[in-house]
């Protein structure tokens, strides 16, 4: 994940998550973070599998989170437990070479590349989803 010329996570390591009806999310290890880069956000959300989110915005800009972190993941997801997720769109983030296109919707945080296919949540017409 970069922000312009500045690395923020590169990553062997991330686990894929799949969700009902979204591209996949991916979730780096914290130490493959510079967290230099990075300040924490006040704001927090709850997910019912996953448990609460907490939030990462870069320190250049810290009223917009660029990612977000379980710190205390629900026990199915314990796996994931202190990795981030970045949202590609407000970093730049890339799989295999291929730059990530992010998915519809403020909210959401999946990965878009040519290997997938929607439609996905947040595009019009999903809202029920």
């Amino acid at each position: 994940m970069c922000d312009g010329n500045a690395v923020v996570a590169t990553s062997k390591g991330a686990y894929k998550v799949m969700e009902t009806a979204s591209p996949p999310t991916f979730y780096v290890p914290a130490t493959d973070v510079d967290f230099d880069l990075l300040v924490p956000v006040a704001d927090t959300t709850y997910c019912e599998w996953k448990g609460t989110a907490t939030y990462w915005a870069l320190a250049r800009n810290p009223a917009e989170p660029v990612g977000w972190c379980y710190e205390r993941p629900r026990p199915r997801f314990e796996v994931i437990k202190r990795y981030l997720a970045f949202y590609p769109g407000r970093v730049d983030c890339c799989l295999d070479g291929e730059l990530v296109r992010t998915q519809p919707g403020r909210f959401y945080g999946g990965w878009i590349t040519s290997e997938v296919v929607g439609p996905f949540k947040g595009e019009p017409g999903t809202g029920h989803w």
